[in-house]
């Protein structure tokens, strides 16, 4: 299972990249769209929606199931990622790639409350139990 080294984890299955200008691109990781399966349908939250941290923001839809996606951090939509809505199965095809929203956070440190790589490879290694 892919787990980049370079990005944070939420333990609702969300990662994040921090960017260069302070902002976090926010996407749902390997694991989660292995288990959802085949996407069909992302609703990305609204640009300018002020989100608190842990709000349920978007929703990802396979042919399994529905799930919330969750904002990582406290923070303002600053962009939305329309090719993941249009052609929601670009997530399936590389997860990592296919961001649904980018946030500028309220508070420039709140990463550190994420999970690192290993941190998120313990937690989906102990919900495989």
């Amino acid at each position: 299972m892919s787990i980049p080294a370079d990005l944070k984890y939420t333990p609702s299955h969300e990662w994040v990249r921090v960017e260069t200008d302070g902002t976090l691109t926010v996407g749902i990781t390997h694991h989660a769209q292995d288990l959802l399966g085949d996407m069909v349908f992302v609703e990305s939250p609204a640009v300018g929606r002020v989100l608190a941290k842990g709000e349920e923001c978007a929703v990802v839809e396979s042919v399994k199931a529905a799930s919330d996606v969750y904002a990582p951090v406290a923070g303002e939509v600053v962009a939305t990622n329309g090719d993941t809505e249009s052609s929601p199965e670009a997530i399936n095809a590389d997860a990592y790639a296919a961001w649904m929203f980018k946030i500028k956070p309220v508070d420039a440190g709140a990463t550190a409350e994420l999970l690192d790589a290993a941190a998120y490879q313990k937690l989906v290694e102990s919900e495989a139990h």
